[in-house]
């Protein structure tokens, strides 16, 4: 039986907003957020450093230096045809001003001995002749017979070329920044998308626990995601058929436990009021108190096998059974049953039988179930019919079948998939009016546990036929 205790209203508050009054930072969205932000917090700068000095020290500079190697390379060449500028300043400062428009950086030409002979206009002679602050780059020019004629010095001011570097700096931030800003929203968008379903689901389960009605969740997200939501709908909707098979338990044991309790007092005051006096009708009476009580008596062993059955796993106790001679003597106490209803009984049991390993006690159990809901519900002048059985299965292995039908008022087709569950009645009470609705329950799980299973074939006004189908061990027949 399945018991739900329902919390206080306080308890119920605090458990199903608990998740909304903790701050961000301390829920799965605040951590997904900080498992999104923090590489970019921590990668993106360091990216950016790196990129700024990588573009500084080996894209610009190494380019500039190409370029002023290449320059300076070109006015060597330049300056080795024309050697008279070699010995007159003022040739050389001309020579320098023809070629300084056509340069990217200002150049220098030095004697031999490294006197400065001419600078291109827009530097200070002075200050670059003797300044280290600059990256420059000198080349010799020699004459035909290798005679150091000078030196060609090409300079590149820093300042400029920092001013070039601070636009690269800001274009990089700025794409860096951008960059930043997408990852943040992107990563806000992310932990939203993984937090919903995930805050769904606590907040399902928080409601579970504290008795509420649930709706089934949304499948979607991750596949994760999608398989928690599955699980959570499958805990509920068991939950719900509890639920309802408690309800079905309290409704079936108030009308199974009346009747035969009525029926007990009924013939108790009978007696004592003076019924005993008459022999033939105290002893009627006292038969009809031994069926009652033998009707709580079967109630008593279901709900006991229901219990067992809910508590662990059937464990079975098998050993050989000949069933050729097996089955006769269990069916036989039976057909005492329906003769005395008035039913017709026929059996076809063909020889010989195979021997299978069964829990003798069980399967008895299961078959009685099926062969005591045949005569209960077929009228007096039908007939009941049990035959047997093997024939090949699926597998290498025959199967053992064994059949037992009736002519009742028959099972409606969208009723024969739910007469298994535990405690189900046919809402066509024609069929199962009575009893826990435990029956042929214990008896599919009893099948099942001996690795078998059961079917139903049933015409509304025509009548039932039950199979029970086992696979059989070869070789072992009588």
């Amino acid at each position: 039986m399945v018991h739900i205790s329902l919390p206080s209203a306080a308890q119920d508050h605090s458990s199903t907003h608990a998740l909304g009054r903790k701050s961000l930072w301390k829920t799965i969205l605040g951590h997904f957020l900080l498992s999104h932000l923090l590489p970019w917090l921590i990668i993106v700068p360091v990216m950016g450093l790196t990129l700024v000095y990588l573009v500084e020290t080996q894209v610009l500079l190494g380019r500039r230096a190409n370029e002023l190697a290449s320059q300076a390379g070109l006015v060597a060449e330049l300056a080795a045809r024309q050697p008279e500028i070699w010995s007159d300043p003022a040739l050389a400062q001309a020579f320098v001003n023809g070629i300084s428009g056509r340069l990217t950086a200002p150049v220098l030409l030095f004697d031999p001995t490294g006197h400065l002979l001419a600078a291109s206009n827009t530097l200070d002679p002075n200050r670059l002749a003797s300044s280290q602050e600059d990256p420059e780059l000198t080349v010799p020019v020699v004459d035909g017979n290798q005679q150091l004629l000078g030196t060609v010095r090409l300079v590149h001011e820093l300042s400029a070329l920092d001013s070039r570097l601070q636009q690269l700096r800001e274009l990089i931030t700025s794409v860096l920044a951008v960059g930043l800003l997408f990852g943040a929203l992107s990563g806000w968008w992310l932990a939203l998308r993984l937090e919903r379903p995930i805050r769904q689901s606590a907040m399902a389960i928080a409601r579970l626990s504290t008795g509420h009605r649930l709706e089934l969740l949304p499948e979607q997200g991750p596949t994760e995601l999608r398989l928690l939501a599955r699980s959570i709908n499958a805990l509920v909707t068991r939950l719900q058929t509890l639920e309802q098979a408690q309800k079905r338990l309290l409704a079936n044991l108030v009308h199974e436990l009346g009747r035969p309790l009525g029926a007990l007092q009924a013939a108790t005051q009978a007696l004592l009021d003076g019924a005993d006096d008459n022999p033939a009708l105290r002893v009627e009476l006292l038969m009809g108190m031994n069926t009652e009580m033998a009707t709580l008596q079967r109630l008593l062993e279901d709900m006991t096998e229901f219990h067992e059955q809910l508590l662990a796993p059937l464990v079975l106790n098998r050993r050989a059974v000949a069933l050729s001679t097996w089955l006769p003597e269990m069916l036989c106490s039976w057909q005492q049953v329906a003769q005395t209803k008035g039913v017709g009984w026929q059996i076809d049991l063909p020889a010989p039988l195979p021997v299978l390993a069964l829990d003798l006690e069980r399967m008895g159990q299961a078959l009685g179930n099926l062969v005591s809901n045949a005569i209960k519900y077929t009228p007096p002048g039908g007939q009941v019919t049990i035959a047997a059985g093997a024939q090949p299965g699926e597998t290498p292995e025959p199967i053992f079948w064994l059949s037992v039908s009736d002519t009742g008022p028959g099972i409606p087709l969208e009723e024969q998939a739910k007469i298994f569950t535990p405690f189900y009645r046919s809402r066509s009470q024609r069929r199962f009016p009575q009893g826990m609705g435990l029956g042929l329950s214990i008896a599919r799980d009893v099948i099942v546990a001996h690795g078998g299973r059961i079917e139903v074939k049933s015409t509304p006004g025509v009548g039932s036929c039950f199979m029970l189908l086992l696979p059989v061990n070869p070789a072992k027949h009588t």
